[in-house]
């Protein structure tokens, strides 16, 4: 099955989703959903119960609802995809049922519009940056860098929309290309920047300054437009117009810092500065402007 794996806020606590594009279904990380239940602060905290609650439920007779639930590969706290137990909707409301929790109620009401928003950015894909930007603002970034990002988002869907129609395939081919860009106007290859960052499966460009992501996006976006009128038909012709993008922000970025004296490319990523913070509590948070130098 063609697999998405997402992040999904319940609060404050991060429940990780994988969608299936053929059944048109979410599944769930059935320890994320138990941790959030029973307030268990680390992962192992949160298996050991689910070892528990499994127990309860073949003992119920509910073996079959047990052997429906899959072993999905998922981020974990290491930042590696490892195999985990997750569930559909169906088996998830199952599982909460059988734990007494405060928060079961407010869990099912979630767990609905999950699939709700879905279903209608499907339909309307605007939705879905709406959500990422509601999201982003949940977990602490600035509007400022938000507006930077969405730019980010919509540069790249022109280009992989570009790659596509000149033949190239997602994937291996995608990667080259991507790479050769990032490392015309940064000096680094995704890889390297990500080590750069300290970063292992975390996202580069959430990681990335608004100044970063500015340089990227012009990046990518001069890559699009070149690729358009030049009208590449070979992979090789494609690395030439990638490398000639990247090329562009790079004249950028060493004329913004001959005139500010330092580099923009920088070791800062999101988590030395951010915090997740409660709905309605969405201040100006890092990533502006003293964050950056």
């Amino acid at each position: 099955m063609s697999q998405e794996t997402s992040i999904q806020l319940f609060g404050n606590a991060k429940i990780r989703v994988v969608w299936d594009d053929e059944a048109e279904k979410y599944y769930f990380s059935v320890v994320d959903v138990i941790g959030v239940l029973t307030e268990q602060t680390t992962p192992r905290g949160a298996s050991t119960y689910w070892a528990v609650v499994k127990k309860r439920l073949n003992e119920e007779g509910a073996n079959e609802m047990l052997t429906g639930c899959k072993q999905l590969k998922m981020p974990a706290p290491d930042g590696k995809m490892r195999l985990t137990d997750a569930a559909d909707l169906v088996q998830i409301l199952r599982i909460i049922q059988s734990i007494p929790s405060k928060k079961a109620e407010p869990l099912k009401r979630w767990l609905a519009e999950v699939g709700s928003q879905r279903i209608q950015q499907m339909i309307d894909p605007e939705l879905t940056i709406q959500q990422a930007v509601e999201d982003y603002k949940k977990q602490g970034y600035s509007d400022k860098w938000i507006a930077n990002r969405v730019k980010s988002i919509d540069a790249r869907n022109e280009l992989t929309n570009e790659w596509k129609r000149s033949g190239l395939q997602e994937g291996r081919d995608f990667a080259i290309l991507t790479d050769l860009i990032t490392k015309a106007w940064s000096g680094k290859t995704t890889k390297e920047y990500k080590k750069f960052k300290g970063l292992t499966k975390e996202n580069l460009r959430d990681n990335m300054s608004t100044i970063e992501l500015a340089l990227n996006t012009l990046a990518e976006a001069s890559t699009t437009e070149i690729s358009k009128r030049k009208n590449p038909s070979t992979m090789q012709q494609n690395m030439q117009i990638a490398t000639e993008g990247g090329n562009v922000a790079k004249a950028a970025r060493n004329q913004l810092e001959a005139t500010i004296g330092e580099s923009v490319v920088s070791p800062i990523k999101a988590s030395d500065y951010i915090h997740p913070i409660e709905e309605g509590k969405a201040d100006e948070l890092p990533f502006d402007e003293k964050n950056e130098k």
